[in-house]
């Protein structure tokens, strides 16, 4: 499924806005308390912190193998988007690089707290807009790909061992405190991921059935499955509908299955990953 030209546009905007916030996260709470971030943003911050070079530079240089791989095993749309985010991200932890100096929290812990939420916020938004910010995004992605894990619990486990590493230049204190922030990044991301994408899977043992799916791709513009199955009392045949909606469309879904067949078997399920058309397709 290709996008159109507005998708797409909206896409890239939506991106470039979360690498802007991202960047702000980084340098107003993060960097006046020499913590950090995740992936190669992490490792950019080390190397910031020990040779006084600007992290945003160190990040686009860092990002170009990382690009390859993203170039040879996802997709275009992707690798597009995260060319365009790593870019401005860049761009902009240069450019707010002393915003520290119009606002400063001297509490560590709500550093923590409101680093990670707004950093986690942003590449959860980028990662739902089938994009990332680069770095280990780009690995957490592949990953992904291959064994189906969450992105944020996959990203906690590679910013994990980079936080082991820089505790030995910065200390153990300041790693456990990054961690925090870590943790909340990743969190945020799966709710962010999650939450943009909550779809509910109805299964409907019904006599009516050519009545409810009609009733269901007129009036909400949804296809249905047909499964043949066997009532284990009744031993008679029985037809089961199956099809998935996104969250607002449950309560019509309901309300056309009771109009039509008061005695219909009715079961609502929480649905995750959707591939295929009329949803999202795979990176």
């Amino acid at each position: 499924m290709r996008l159109n030209s507005f998708e797409f546009t909206k896409k890239l905007l939506i991106t470039i806005s979360a690498s802007f916030f991202s960047a702000l996260g980084v340098n107003m709470f993060l960097v006046p308390h020499k913590l950090l971030s995740g992936g190669v943003s992490g490792v950019s911050l080390i190397i910031q912190y020990l040779l006084h070079i600007p992290s945003g530079i160190i990040v686009l240089a860092l990002n170009i193998p990382l690009f390859i791989l993203s170039i040879k095993e996802l997709d275009k749309e992707f690798t597009f988007l995260t060319i365009a985010g790593t870019i401005f991200n860049s761009i902009f932890l240069i450019l707010t690089r002393n915003i520290s100096n119009l606002f400063f929290t001297k509490d560590m812990l709500l550093s923590c707290i409101y680093g990670g939420v707004i950093n986690g916020a942003a590449i959860g938004l980028v990662f739902s807009n089938h994009g990332s910010l680069g770095g280990t995004d780009i690995i957490s992605m592949y990953i992904r790909k291959k064994f189906y894990l969450e992105l944020g619990k996959v990203s906690f486990g590679i910013n994990l061992l980079i936080v082991s590493f820089s505790s030995i230049f910065f200390g153990i204190e300041r790693g456990l405190y990054t961690l925090i922030s870590m943790y909340i990044v990743s969190a945020v991301i799966d709710k962010m991921i999650n939450g943009f994408d909550r779809k509910k899977m109805i299964l409907v043992v019904t006599n009516k059935e050519n009545e409810i799916i009609e009733k269901i791709k007129t009036d909400l513009r949804r296809s249905s499955t047909l499964i043949n199955a066997v009532g284990t009392y009744s031993k008679r045949d029985k037809k089961i509908i199956y099809c998935v909606l996104s969250l607002s469309q449950v309560p019509k879904a309901k309300t056309i299955v009771q109009n039509i067949d008061p005695y219909a078997f009715m079961s609502v399920l929480d649905a995750s990953e959707i591939l295929g058309e009329g949803f999202k397709k795979s990176i």
